[in-house]
């Protein structure tokens, strides 16, 4: 079970609420399940810019790698996303799950936390995941990174391979998932703590 959190002392339950946690990380890396994590044991609101692009696909009758291709010749696509991803970090109290979240919220989050894992073990993931065999599933995950590449740097002129934005860059086939969740978890009540003010966010050891 995971450990017990809550928010206290000097940083109170409003400053908690008003907390920005950017989640970024590679596709089958975990991130949003951690995303999820962060935000029931915060407190916190989860908006996820994969479930958004998929609600997208979905509507125009695509599949997620087909709107991916289609958003590489149509900007509007990313922005559309990005926009509501940052007019949700705005208002703070949220736990903002995206591919550039770490980028696009630098000058806004309180705490920015990468997750990754090796290329093979992020494709059976999926595989596992979406019912695809794991050779299927390695070919969408090298397209749809290519593709988020491409685009970003493109759009933003941001490069995805230069992590120095975030705070925590965490391998998440190193542990299990609880033990992922707690690191996590500590590091970002030390960081809150430290940029916000307070003692407050303290895990219960």
């Amino acid at each position: 079970m995971f450990k017990a959190w809550a928010s206290k002392s000097n940083l109170g339950a409003e400053e908690v609420k008003k907390l920005v946690i950017a989640v970024s990380g590679q596709p089958g890396s975990g991130k949003t399940t951690y995303a999820k994590i962060i935000s029931e044991k915060l407190g916190l609101r989860h908006v996820s810019s994969g479930q958004l692009f998929r609600k997208m696909a979905e509507e125009r009758g695509l599949s997620l790698l087909e709107l991916h291709r289609q958003a590489e010749l149509d900007p509007s696509i990313d922005l559309e996303v990005d926009e509501a991803v940052y007019r949700a970090a705005m208002e703070g109290g949220v736990v903002i799950d995206s591919h550039l979240a770490g980028w696009l919220l630098r000058d806004v989050a309180d705490v920015k936390v990468f997750f990754t894992a090796p290329l093979m073990v992020r494709a059976e993931r999926i595989a596992k995941r979406d019912g695809l065999s794991q050779a299927e599933a390695l070919r969408q995950v090298v397209k749809r990174e290519e593709s988020n590449r491409r685009r970003y740097l493109e759009l933003y002129g941001i490069d995805t391979s230069d992590l120095s934005v975030f705070d925590l860059v965490i391998n998440t086939a190193k542990w299990g998932k609880e033990e992922v969740a707690n690191v996590v978890l500590s590091l970002i009540a030390l960081l809150a703590e430290s940029r916000v003010g307070g003692a407050g966010l303290k895990p219960s050891l």
